[in-house]
């Protein structure tokens, strides 16, 4: 009796988390096609709501543009990394993963704005997936917590591969995006670190 209700709390904890975890991601997976679905049907009425470069008037356009894409194939390509990525990193709380996302989105917004072509329009959650990607694999060692290091190698195994896309490459492809994401998601990393209480005594 006293066994179960020392550990059924904790239990209970950590499938709480992966539950929301898991309901955050499919929710935002979900939008991005309802909004790529709205957009389409309405003769892409969105797309206007990217990023144009160096044009302060678009400086607002950096938070929709990371919900928004040119395609049904666009969100496709962004949809399992996003929802991998993401569940990993919300894991570790929905307050902290949230608070990281918004750093990863004005920090890849920002960068897109300063340097991408002259009369492109960037728009797409890769800028989300890079920055989480980069997240994962620093978390571990800024918080110095061996399970989340061993997470980070295992996201660095299985997905570090996209690191060729934060070099200029295909024509098209927002590595002025990818790159400043992934930047956003260490700068991230750092900023809500987890800090260990002080000891007293």
């Amino acid at each position: 009796m006293s066994y179960e209700t020392a550990v059924g709390p904790a239990k209970s904890s950590r499938g709480d988390r992966a539950r929301a975890a898991a309901g955050l991601m499919l929710v935002w997976v979900a939008l991005l096609w309802v909004l790529e679905g709205i957009d389409v049907a309405s003769g892409h009425a969105l797309d206007p709501y990217g990023i144009t470069p160096r044009e302060p008037a678009e400086l607002p356009d950096i938070l929709p543009a990371a919900f928004l894409h040119f395609g049904f194939g666009h969100v496709a390509a962004n949809t399992l990394p996003l929802l991998v990525l993401g569940f990993l990193a919300a894991l570790g709380g929905i307050r902290r993963f949230v608070a990281v996302v918004c750093v990863i989105i004005l920090v890849g917004g920002l960068g897109v704005w300063l340097t991408a072509p002259a009369g492109s329009v960037t728009a797409g959650a890769s800028v989300v997936v890079f920055g989480v990607f980069g997240y994962l694999l620093v978390r571990g060692f800024v918080d110095r917590r061996p399970l989340d290091i061993g997470i980070g190698l295992l996201v660095a195994v299985f997905y570090g591969s996209i690191l060729w896309g934060v070099l200029p490459s295909a024509s098209g492809v927002s590595w002025q995006g990818h790159l400043f994401g992934l930047m956003g998601g260490v700068l991230g990393a750092f900023l809500f670190r987890r800090r260990k209480p002080a000891r007293t005594g």
